[in-house]
């Protein structure tokens, strides 16, 4: 009988050292319906696929990562396409990380199961990119999070979800709370400011040059631009109630069948090549140098949003400086520049805005003068 009551006692003591690990973790259920039982609080991690290094960040974890894909390492000759993240500029420690897989989620199993340290949670945006997160994880042993990246108009609880549930497992519930009221705030008070204007005082315009999987020309353009939505801009692009964030090209005649009164260019554009740029177009094609705004010289450059998907932080600092030109009495308070270092410091850390104009020429919120 005693022996037995000391066996017992030994397999009692076997499970009370085992059970914080089974205590130590917490279940899921990712954005493919998968239910994945990750480490609560997980101190090692990687973010894959686009944006994902971003919410990281965003939710100030970004001390955890220990490896990055390709997008993270700067390509000499193209450090602009970093300086339109600002997220990377805030943590140019992320250069000196090792590299677990390509860019856009085509993660390399072995890479990852050769890391030292292990990540314990890898985190991918558009899970169906590269492997599959079940394969993956039967390949390295690691759980993996499916995530939808989302946007600030028709997706945008897609948007908060990921973060509430990355904060749920990360053990930043509270701030993924912070930064969705955050985004809500801001979005609010765009509309505030802009609710009333009648639409005969509102001015017509366009945006050129937008960026999707890399650099465009002029006739580049998004319907659904956010900055224009969360303003309520006259965008002759834009369908009766559209809110898409879908980028298309249109035809330069239609460009100037509509002659919008002001013309607006993602700097993105200046990464397309010296006759592919809209900067390049807006000078020397006949066409678009006939129209009105080109002519008399209103025309503005904007900051980059769509480098490795949407950098919110930009869209929103983006939406102030459209309604200062569209708005100015509306925006009169209003410092551009600032607002974009407050917005950055906020969802960053750091007031990034000087050195991603430096990366283009000093050309965001300000005129663009187009005399060689």
């Amino acid at each position: 009988m005693n022996r037995f009551r000391t066996c017992f006692l030994y397999v009692f003591v076997f499970l009370s050292i085992t059970i914080p690990a089974c205590a130590g973790e917490i279940t899921v259920t990712d954005s493919l319906g998968r239910s994945v039982a990750v480490p609560a609080s997980p101190e090692r991690i990687i973010g894959s696929g686009s944006g994902a290094l971003r919410l990281i960040v965003y939710l100030q974890a970004q001390d955890r990562v220990v490896a990055v894909d390709s997008a993270e390492r700067r390509v000499p000759g193209l450090a602009v396409l970093t300086s339109a993240r600002p997220y990377s500029i805030a943590n140019p420690q992320f250069q000196e990380l090792p590299v677990f897989g390509e860019f856009r989620g085509m993660d390399n199993p072995e890479l990852i199961a050769g890391l030292a340290p292990q990540p314990q949670v890898i985190f991918k945006v558009s899970p169906l990119s590269g492997p599959h997160p079940d394969h993956l994880t039967a390949k390295t042993g690691i759980p993996v999070v499916g995530l939808k990246y989302g946007n600030l108009t028709d997706k945008r609880e897609e948007f908060y979800s990921s973060l509430r549930l990355m904060g749920k497992i990360l053990g930043k519930a509270e701030r993924a709370e912070e930064i969705i009221a955050f985004f809500e705030g801001h979005l609010a008070e765009l509309a505030a400011r802009t609710a009333d204007i009648p639409g005969g005082r509102r001015p017509s315009c366009y945006i050129g040059g937008v960026a999707s999987r890399g650099a465009h020309g002029f006739t580049s353009t998004e319907p659904g631009y956010p900055p224009f939505l969360y303003t309520g801009a006259k965008n002759p692009a834009a369908a009766p109630g559209e809110k898409t964030s879908a980028v298309v090209q249109i035809s330069k005649e239609k460009l100037l069948e509509w002659d919008p009164d002001i013309l607006f260019v993602d700097l993105s554009t200046t990464t397309a090549g010296e006759q592919a740029n809209a900067l390049h177009q807006l000078r020397h094609d006949p066409v678009f140098s006939s129209l009105a705004a080109v002519r008399e010289g209103r025309i503005w450059g904007v900051l980059p949003y769509n480098s490795y998907t949407i950098n919110y932080g930009s869209v929103l600092a983006n939406g102030y400086f459209v309604g200062k030109v569209l708005c100015p009495e509306r925006f009169e308070d209003v410092d551009p520049a600032a607002k974009a270092d407050e917005i950055f410091t906020f969802l960053v850390g750091k007031p990034v805005f000087s050195v991603m104009n430096e990366g283009f020429s000093g050309r965001v919120f300000s005129k663009i003068i187009l005399e060689e």
